[in-house]
Protein backbone atom coordinates (compact mmCIF):
# COMPACT_ATOMS: atom_id res chain seq x y z
CA UNK A 1 0.00 0.00 0.00
CA UNK A 2 1.09 3.41 -0.80
CA UNK A 3 1.44 5.88 1.80
CA UNK A 4 3.11 9.08 0.03
CA UNK A 5 2.85 10.97 -3.06
CA UNK A 6 6.42 9.12 -3.97
CA UNK A 7 5.19 5.96 -4.03
CA UNK A 8 1.57 6.46 -4.84
CA UNK A 9 0.00 5.42 -7.82
CA UNK A 10 -1.78 8.72 -8.48
CA UNK A 11 0.93 11.48 -7.59
CA UNK A 12 4.61 9.75 -7.89
CA UNK A 13 5.50 10.75 -11.27
CA UNK A 14 4.03 14.33 -9.91
CA UNK A 15 6.59 14.33 -7.22
CA UNK A 16 9.03 12.04 -9.23
CA UNK A 17 10.09 10.30 -12.10
CA UNK A 18 10.56 6.58 -13.01
CA UNK A 19 14.03 7.05 -14.09
CA UNK A 20 14.77 8.59 -10.31
CA UNK A 21 12.83 6.24 -8.54
CA UNK A 22 14.76 3.65 -10.05
CA UNK A 23 18.07 5.12 -8.66
CA UNK A 24 16.87 5.31 -5.23
CA UNK A 25 14.46 1.70 -5.34
CA UNK A 26 15.38 -1.26 -2.86
CA UNK A 27 16.69 -3.21 -5.70
CA UNK A 28 19.12 -0.46 -6.81
CA UNK A 29 20.16 -0.58 -2.77
CA UNK A 30 20.86 -3.59 -1.80
CA UNK A 31 23.07 -4.18 -5.52
CA UNK A 32 24.68 -1.41 -4.76
CA UNK A 33 25.41 -2.98 -1.39
CA UNK A 34 26.40 -6.36 -3.02
CA UNK A 35 28.62 -4.32 -5.63
CA UNK A 36 30.41 -2.86 -3.17
CA UNK A 37 30.89 -5.86 -1.20
CA UNK A 38 32.27 -7.50 -3.93
CA UNK A 39 34.38 -4.42 -5.14
CA UNK A 40 35.90 -4.70 -1.57
CA UNK A 41 36.60 -8.58 -1.81
CA UNK A 42 38.40 -7.72 -5.36
CA UNK A 43 40.41 -4.97 -3.73
CA UNK A 44 41.35 -7.02 -0.70
CA UNK A 45 42.58 -9.96 -3.00
CA UNK A 46 44.72 -7.53 -5.03
CA UNK A 47 45.96 -6.22 -2.26
CA UNK A 48 46.80 -9.73 -1.02
CA UNK A 49 44.49 -9.64 1.79
CA UNK A 50 42.26 -12.42 1.03
CA UNK A 51 42.53 -15.18 -1.54
CA UNK A 52 42.21 -14.52 -5.58
CA UNK A 53 39.62 -17.61 -5.67
CA UNK A 54 37.80 -16.56 -2.55
CA UNK A 55 37.00 -13.20 -4.62
CA UNK A 56 35.88 -14.50 -7.79
CA UNK A 57 33.91 -17.17 -5.90
CA UNK A 58 32.22 -13.85 -3.99
CA UNK A 59 32.22 -11.83 -7.40
CA UNK A 60 30.31 -14.77 -9.03
CA UNK A 61 27.90 -15.80 -6.43
CA UNK A 62 26.96 -12.72 -4.86
CA UNK A 63 23.76 -11.79 -6.01
CA UNK A 64 20.24 -10.16 -5.83
CA UNK A 65 18.30 -12.47 -7.23
CA UNK A 66 20.01 -15.28 -4.22
CA UNK A 67 18.69 -13.31 -1.56
CA UNK A 68 15.62 -14.08 0.60
CA UNK A 69 14.35 -10.70 1.03
CA UNK A 70 11.56 -11.23 4.03
CA UNK A 71 14.25 -12.99 5.62
CA UNK A 72 16.02 -9.59 5.17
CA UNK A 73 13.71 -7.49 5.65
CA UNK A 74 12.34 -8.91 8.89
CA UNK A 75 16.16 -9.29 10.27
CA UNK A 76 16.45 -5.43 8.96
CA UNK A 77 14.33 -4.38 11.22
CA UNK A 78 15.63 -6.50 14.20
CA UNK A 79 19.20 -5.45 13.80
CA UNK A 80 18.39 -2.09 12.60
CA UNK A 81 20.57 -2.06 9.53
CA UNK A 82 20.24 -3.93 6.60
CA UNK A 83 23.70 -5.02 6.37
CA UNK A 84 24.08 -7.50 8.86
CA UNK A 85 21.36 -9.61 7.02
CA UNK A 86 23.29 -9.01 4.17
CA UNK A 87 26.23 -10.35 5.06
CA UNK A 88 24.73 -13.05 6.35
CA UNK A 89 23.25 -14.30 3.72
CA UNK A 90 25.46 -13.67 1.29
CA UNK A 91 28.17 -15.62 3.62
CA UNK A 92 26.07 -18.16 3.01
CA UNK A 93 25.80 -18.30 -0.30
CA UNK A 94 29.34 -17.95 -1.76
CA UNK A 95 30.15 -21.20 0.39
CA UNK A 96 33.51 -21.66 1.28
CA UNK A 97 34.59 -17.93 -0.17
CA UNK A 98 31.74 -17.12 2.52
CA UNK A 99 34.01 -16.23 5.35
CA UNK A 100 35.65 -13.66 3.40
CA UNK A 101 32.88 -11.67 2.79
CA UNK A 102 32.88 -8.10 3.99
CA UNK A 103 36.49 -8.26 5.52
CA UNK A 104 37.87 -5.46 7.75
CA UNK A 105 34.18 -2.99 7.01
CA UNK A 106 31.93 -1.46 9.25
CA UNK A 107 28.49 -1.60 8.31
CA UNK A 108 28.71 2.12 7.86
CA UNK A 109 31.57 1.63 5.19
CA UNK A 110 29.26 -0.57 2.99
CA UNK A 111 26.07 1.94 3.44
CA UNK A 112 27.83 5.35 2.72
CA UNK A 113 29.64 4.08 -0.46
CA UNK A 114 26.45 2.23 -1.78
CA UNK A 115 24.58 5.81 -1.49
CA UNK A 116 27.82 7.88 -3.11
CA UNK A 117 27.10 5.44 -5.75
CA UNK A 118 23.33 6.30 -6.00
CA UNK A 119 23.79 9.58 -5.58
CA UNK A 120 26.78 9.40 -8.59
CA UNK A 121 23.97 8.19 -10.92
CA UNK A 122 20.88 10.59 -9.22
CA UNK A 123 23.34 13.79 -10.47
CA UNK A 124 24.11 12.39 -14.09
CA UNK A 125 20.40 12.54 -14.22
CA UNK A 126 19.88 16.38 -12.73
CA UNK A 127 23.07 17.25 -14.78
CA UNK A 128 21.53 16.02 -18.21
CA UNK A 129 17.95 17.94 -17.22
CA UNK A 130 19.75 20.67 -16.02
CA UNK A 131 21.54 20.95 -19.48
CA UNK A 132 18.07 20.45 -21.33
CA UNK A 133 16.88 23.59 -19.22
CA UNK A 134 19.76 25.69 -20.18
CA UNK A 135 18.93 24.44 -23.94
CA UNK A 136 15.36 25.29 -23.74
CA UNK A 137 15.49 28.93 -21.56
CA UNK A 138 18.94 29.85 -24.56
CA UNK A 139 16.51 29.39 -27.17
CA UNK A 140 13.36 31.63 -25.57
CA UNK A 141 16.23 34.29 -24.36
CA UNK A 142 17.07 33.97 -28.76
CA UNK A 143 13.78 33.60 -29.84
CA UNK A 144 12.51 36.78 -27.73
CA UNK A 145 15.70 38.82 -27.08
CA UNK A 146 14.02 42.36 -28.89
CA UNK A 147 10.26 41.49 -27.67
CA UNK A 148 9.54 44.26 -25.50
CA UNK A 149 6.84 43.90 -22.27
CA UNK A 150 6.82 45.60 -18.69
CA UNK A 151 9.50 44.95 -16.23
CA UNK A 152 7.74 44.81 -12.33
CA UNK A 153 9.17 45.35 -9.01
CA UNK A 154 6.85 45.12 -5.95
CA UNK A 155 4.20 43.89 -8.57
CA UNK A 156 4.27 47.34 -10.17
CA UNK A 157 5.45 48.27 -13.63
CA UNK A 158 8.72 49.44 -13.03
CA UNK A 159 10.45 49.52 -16.55
CA UNK A 160 9.98 47.87 -19.93
CA UNK A 161 12.09 45.03 -20.65
CA UNK A 162 12.36 41.95 -23.23
CA UNK A 163 10.96 38.86 -22.42
CA UNK A 164 14.19 37.44 -23.90
CA UNK A 165 15.86 39.47 -20.97
CA UNK A 166 13.96 37.47 -18.44
CA UNK A 167 14.47 34.21 -20.06
CA UNK A 168 18.66 35.23 -19.95
CA UNK A 169 18.04 36.53 -16.24
CA UNK A 170 16.43 32.59 -15.74
CA UNK A 171 19.34 31.28 -17.59
CA UNK A 172 22.12 32.62 -15.95
CA UNK A 173 20.86 31.15 -12.73
CA UNK A 174 21.32 27.30 -14.19
CA UNK A 175 24.28 28.38 -15.50
CA UNK A 176 25.83 28.77 -12.50
CA UNK A 177 24.42 25.74 -11.20
CA UNK A 178 26.34 23.65 -14.31
CA UNK A 179 29.12 25.23 -12.84
CA UNK A 180 28.45 24.21 -9.54
CA UNK A 181 27.61 20.83 -10.09
CA UNK A 182 30.61 20.28 -11.90
CA UNK A 183 32.66 21.53 -8.65
CA UNK A 184 30.51 19.53 -6.13
CA UNK A 185 30.57 16.00 -8.05
CA UNK A 186 34.42 15.55 -7.00
CA UNK A 187 33.91 16.55 -3.17
CA UNK A 188 30.88 13.71 -2.79
CA UNK A 189 31.53 11.02 -5.29
CA UNK A 190 33.96 9.68 -2.79
CA UNK A 191 33.72 6.36 -1.39
CA UNK A 192 33.70 5.12 2.31
CA UNK A 193 36.09 2.61 3.82
CA UNK A 194 37.69 3.07 7.50
CA UNK A 195 36.51 0.32 9.63
CA UNK A 196 34.12 0.58 12.82
CA UNK A 197 35.79 3.73 14.18
CA UNK A 198 37.34 4.72 11.26
CA UNK A 199 41.32 3.69 11.56
CA UNK A 200 41.40 0.66 9.31
CA UNK A 201 43.01 -1.06 12.50
CA UNK A 202 41.31 -4.71 11.74
CA UNK A 203 43.51 -4.55 8.28
CA UNK A 204 46.91 -3.26 9.72
CA UNK A 205 49.56 -2.01 7.48
CA UNK A 206 47.34 -2.74 4.32
CA UNK A 207 44.20 -0.66 5.11
CA UNK A 208 45.07 2.40 3.15
CA UNK A 209 46.33 0.39 -0.05
CA UNK A 210 42.81 -1.41 0.22
CA UNK A 211 40.69 1.24 0.52
CA UNK A 212 42.21 3.08 -2.24
CA UNK A 213 42.31 0.14 -4.81
CA UNK A 214 38.50 -0.42 -3.54
CA UNK A 215 38.13 2.85 -4.60
CA UNK A 216 39.57 2.67 -7.96
CA UNK A 217 37.59 -0.77 -8.67
CA UNK A 218 34.33 1.22 -8.12
CA UNK A 219 35.65 4.84 -9.82
CA UNK A 220 34.99 6.71 -6.85
CA UNK A 221 37.59 9.61 -4.69
CA UNK A 222 39.67 8.34 -2.12
CA UNK A 223 38.65 10.00 1.59
CA UNK A 224 40.87 12.43 2.60
CA UNK A 225 40.31 11.11 6.29
CA UNK A 226 37.04 9.02 7.34
CA UNK A 227 33.83 10.94 6.93
CA UNK A 228 31.72 8.62 9.25
CA UNK A 229 30.47 11.96 11.43
CA UNK A 230 31.74 14.26 8.59
CA UNK A 231 28.93 14.53 6.25
CA UNK A 232 29.26 17.87 4.59
CA UNK A 233 29.52 16.14 1.05
CA UNK A 234 26.01 15.36 1.22
CA UNK A 235 24.92 18.58 3.06
CA UNK A 236 26.65 20.20 0.15
CA UNK A 237 24.52 17.78 -2.35
CA UNK A 238 20.87 18.71 -0.86
CA UNK A 239 21.77 22.06 -0.61
CA UNK A 240 22.73 22.26 -4.05
CA UNK A 241 19.38 20.16 -5.08
CA UNK A 242 17.60 23.03 -3.05
CA UNK A 243 19.67 25.82 -5.23
CA UNK A 244 18.00 24.00 -8.13
CA UNK A 245 14.69 23.51 -6.84
CA UNK A 246 14.62 27.31 -5.56
CA UNK A 247 15.66 28.52 -9.73
CA UNK A 248 12.67 26.43 -10.86
CA UNK A 249 10.45 27.64 -8.40
CA UNK A 250 11.33 30.87 -8.58
CA UNK A 251 10.71 30.23 -13.15
CA UNK A 252 7.60 28.78 -12.30
CA UNK A 253 6.58 31.89 -10.44
CA UNK A 254 6.66 34.16 -13.12
CA UNK A 255 5.35 32.17 -15.64
CA UNK A 256 2.33 31.31 -13.04
CA UNK A 257 1.66 35.24 -12.36
CA UNK A 258 1.98 35.64 -16.48
CA UNK A 259 -0.44 33.11 -16.63
CA UNK A 260 -3.28 35.13 -14.49
CA UNK A 261 -6.16 36.06 -16.44
CA UNK A 262 -4.84 39.87 -15.77
CA UNK A 263 -1.82 39.76 -17.41
CA UNK A 264 -1.87 36.76 -20.11
CA UNK A 265 1.34 37.15 -21.20
CA UNK A 266 2.33 33.09 -21.60
CA UNK A 267 1.00 29.67 -20.79
CA UNK A 268 1.69 26.34 -20.30
CA UNK A 269 1.72 24.24 -23.14
CA UNK A 270 -2.12 23.20 -24.15
CA UNK A 271 -2.85 19.60 -23.27
CA UNK A 272 -6.42 18.57 -23.43
CA UNK A 273 -7.80 18.81 -20.01
CA UNK A 274 -4.45 19.36 -18.09
CA UNK A 275 -4.88 22.62 -15.63
CA UNK A 276 -8.63 22.11 -15.97
CA UNK A 277 -11.30 22.58 -13.15
CA UNK A 278 -14.34 20.45 -12.32
CA UNK A 279 -16.53 23.28 -11.72
CA UNK A 280 -15.20 25.74 -14.29
CA UNK A 281 -14.20 25.18 -18.17
CA UNK A 282 -13.21 28.22 -18.68
CA UNK A 283 -9.97 27.29 -16.44
CA UNK A 284 -6.03 27.12 -17.64
CA UNK A 285 -4.39 26.43 -14.74
CA UNK A 286 -0.27 26.63 -14.38
CA UNK A 287 0.15 22.99 -13.51
CA UNK A 288 3.67 21.89 -14.39
CA UNK A 289 4.13 25.55 -12.07
CA UNK A 290 2.44 24.52 -8.98
CA UNK A 291 4.38 21.56 -9.02
CA UNK A 292 7.73 22.87 -9.55
CA UNK A 293 6.86 25.67 -6.95
CA UNK A 294 5.36 23.07 -4.27
CA UNK A 295 9.23 20.58 -4.89
CA UNK A 296 10.90 23.85 -4.05
CA UNK A 297 9.63 23.81 -0.78
CA UNK A 298 9.94 19.92 0.07
CA UNK A 299 13.42 20.25 -1.49
CA UNK A 300 14.22 22.90 1.13
CA UNK A 301 13.09 20.93 3.87
CA UNK A 302 15.22 17.66 2.86
CA UNK A 303 18.55 20.17 2.46
CA UNK A 304 17.47 21.82 6.28
CA UNK A 305 17.13 18.43 7.31
CA UNK A 306 20.49 17.57 6.03
CA UNK A 307 22.25 20.49 7.42
CA UNK A 308 20.61 19.00 10.75
CA UNK A 309 22.07 15.64 10.43
CA UNK A 310 25.61 17.40 9.89
CA UNK A 311 25.63 17.34 13.53
CA UNK A 312 26.65 14.04 15.04
CA UNK A 313 28.51 12.70 18.02
CA UNK A 314 31.82 11.49 18.75
CA UNK A 315 33.04 8.88 15.71
CA UNK A 316 29.85 7.41 15.07
CA UNK A 317 26.35 9.55 15.51
CA UNK A 318 22.91 8.53 17.04
CA UNK A 319 20.17 8.72 14.63
CA UNK A 320 21.28 11.78 12.58
CA UNK A 321 22.59 9.34 10.25
CA UNK A 322 19.03 7.83 9.68
CA UNK A 323 17.70 10.95 8.57
CA UNK A 324 19.48 11.21 5.34
CA UNK A 325 17.87 7.91 4.69
CA UNK A 326 14.80 10.07 4.36
CA UNK A 327 16.07 13.14 3.19
CA UNK A 328 18.29 12.16 0.27
CA UNK A 329 15.78 9.91 -1.84
CA UNK A 330 13.16 12.73 -1.53
CA UNK A 331 15.53 15.22 -2.41
CA UNK A 332 16.30 13.69 -5.73
CA UNK A 333 12.53 12.40 -6.35
CA UNK A 334 11.08 15.99 -5.72
CA UNK A 335 13.77 17.64 -8.00
CA UNK A 336 14.28 15.30 -10.84
CA UNK A 337 10.15 15.59 -10.81
CA UNK A 338 10.72 19.91 -11.34
CA UNK A 339 13.38 19.46 -13.51
CA UNK A 340 10.90 17.43 -15.75
CA UNK A 341 8.17 19.45 -15.62
CA UNK A 342 10.24 22.64 -16.43
CA UNK A 343 11.71 20.94 -19.52
CA UNK A 344 7.71 20.17 -20.53
CA UNK A 345 6.70 23.56 -19.68
CA UNK A 346 9.62 25.60 -21.00
CA UNK A 347 9.75 23.19 -24.47
CA UNK A 348 6.25 24.30 -25.44
CA UNK A 349 5.77 27.79 -23.54
CA UNK A 350 3.13 29.90 -25.64
CA UNK A 351 4.29 33.21 -25.24
CA UNK A 352 1.15 35.88 -26.19
CA UNK A 353 3.48 39.07 -27.36
CA UNK A 354 0.78 40.83 -28.11
CA UNK A 355 -0.44 41.04 -24.84
CA UNK A 356 3.21 41.76 -23.62
CA UNK A 357 2.72 44.91 -25.56
CA UNK A 358 -0.87 45.67 -24.29
CA UNK A 359 0.43 45.58 -20.93
CA UNK A 360 3.04 47.68 -21.72
CA UNK A 361 1.31 50.64 -22.86
CA UNK A 362 -1.82 50.40 -20.16
CA UNK A 363 -0.04 53.39 -17.94
CA UNK A 364 -0.09 54.97 -21.53
CA UNK A 365 3.58 55.95 -21.90
CA UNK A 366 4.08 56.34 -17.43
CA UNK A 367 6.45 53.00 -17.66
CA UNK A 368 9.32 55.35 -19.40
CA UNK A 369 8.26 58.68 -17.20
CA UNK A 370 11.86 58.52 -16.67
CA UNK A 371 13.33 58.45 -19.76
CA UNK A 372 11.31 61.61 -20.43
CA UNK A 373 13.07 63.11 -17.48
CA UNK A 374 16.25 62.16 -18.63
CA UNK A 375 15.73 63.66 -22.15
CA UNK A 376 14.76 66.95 -20.29
CA UNK A 377 17.85 66.97 -17.25
CA UNK A 378 20.02 67.93 -20.09
CA UNK A 379 17.53 71.24 -20.94
CA UNK A 380 16.21 72.15 -17.00
CA UNK A 381 18.42 69.85 -15.35
CA UNK A 382 18.19 66.81 -13.76
CA UNK A 383 15.72 67.52 -10.34
CA UNK A 384 13.86 70.18 -12.54
CA UNK A 385 13.03 67.81 -14.83
CA UNK A 386 12.35 65.21 -12.34
CA UNK A 387 9.74 68.03 -10.86
CA UNK A 388 8.17 68.35 -14.52
CA UNK A 389 7.70 64.70 -15.22
CA UNK A 390 6.78 64.12 -11.83
CA UNK A 391 3.81 66.95 -12.35
CA UNK A 392 3.16 65.03 -15.40
CA UNK A 393 2.38 61.93 -14.23
CA UNK A 394 -0.24 62.86 -11.40
CA UNK A 395 -1.92 64.87 -14.09
CA UNK A 396 -1.72 62.04 -16.44
CA UNK A 397 -3.11 59.74 -13.74
CA UNK A 398 -5.33 62.13 -12.35
CA UNK A 399 -7.09 62.58 -15.49
CA UNK A 400 -6.70 59.21 -17.26
CA UNK A 401 -4.42 60.61 -20.36
CA UNK A 402 -1.27 59.77 -21.79
CA UNK A 403 2.00 60.90 -20.12
CA UNK A 404 2.75 62.34 -23.85
CA UNK A 405 -0.53 64.23 -23.68
CA UNK A 406 0.18 65.70 -20.11
CA UNK A 407 3.56 66.92 -21.36
CA UNK A 408 2.40 68.51 -24.48
CA UNK A 409 0.16 70.82 -21.61
CA UNK A 410 3.15 71.70 -20.35
CA UNK A 411 4.89 74.67 -22.15
CA UNK A 412 8.24 74.79 -20.54
CA UNK A 413 8.32 71.24 -21.97
CA UNK A 414 6.99 72.11 -25.60
CA UNK A 415 9.46 74.70 -25.86
CA UNK A 416 12.13 72.02 -24.75
CA UNK A 417 11.69 69.32 -26.68
CA UNK A 418 9.12 69.29 -30.10
CA UNK A 419 6.47 67.10 -30.03
CA UNK A 420 8.78 63.97 -32.39
CA UNK A 421 11.18 63.67 -29.33
CA UNK A 422 8.44 63.29 -27.19
CA UNK A 423 6.24 60.45 -28.81
CA UNK A 424 9.77 58.68 -29.16
CA UNK A 425 10.35 59.43 -25.76
CA UNK A 426 7.01 57.81 -24.22
CA UNK A 427 7.05 54.83 -26.52
CA UNK A 428 8.03 52.02 -23.84
CA UNK A 429 9.47 49.95 -27.02
CA UNK A 430 12.67 52.76 -27.05
CA UNK A 431 13.66 52.30 -23.63
CA UNK A 432 14.86 48.65 -23.15
CA UNK A 433 17.94 49.81 -22.11
CA UNK A 434 20.70 47.39 -22.86
CA UNK A 435 18.30 44.19 -22.18
CA UNK A 436 18.87 42.85 -26.23
CA UNK A 437 23.19 43.32 -25.30
CA UNK A 438 22.71 41.35 -22.04
CA UNK A 439 20.83 38.33 -23.73
CA UNK A 440 23.75 38.37 -26.15
CA UNK A 441 25.81 38.30 -23.31
CA UNK A 442 24.20 35.52 -21.76
CA UNK A 443 24.38 33.45 -24.72
CA UNK A 444 27.87 34.18 -25.29
CA UNK A 445 28.65 32.46 -21.96
CA UNK A 446 26.74 29.42 -22.44
CA UNK A 447 29.80 28.25 -24.60
CA UNK A 448 31.91 28.88 -21.92
CA UNK A 449 29.80 27.10 -19.21
CA UNK A 450 30.46 23.44 -18.25
CA UNK A 451 28.27 21.05 -20.95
Amino acid sequence: MSTTVFDSALFRDMFGTAEMREVFSDRALIERYIEVEIALARAEARCGVIPNAAAEQIAANARYASLDLALMQHETEIVGYPILPLVEQLSSICGEAGRYVHWGATTQDIMDTAVVLQVRAALAIVERDIQAVRGLLAGLAQRYRDTPMAGRTHLQHALPITFGYKCAVWLSMFDRHAERLVELRPRVEVGQFAGAAGTLASLGEKGLEVQQALMAELGLGVPQATWHVARDGLAETLNFLGLVSGSLGKVALDVMMMMTSELGEAYEPFVKGRGASSTMPQKRNPISCELMYAAAKGVRQQAGLMLDAMIQDFERSTGPWQAEWIAIPEAFALTAASLGQARFMLAGLEVRTERMRQNLDMTRGLIVAEAVMMGLAPELGRQVAHDVVYAACRVANDEGVSLLDALLRDADVSARLPRAELERLTDPANYLGLAPQMVDRALERQGRVPR
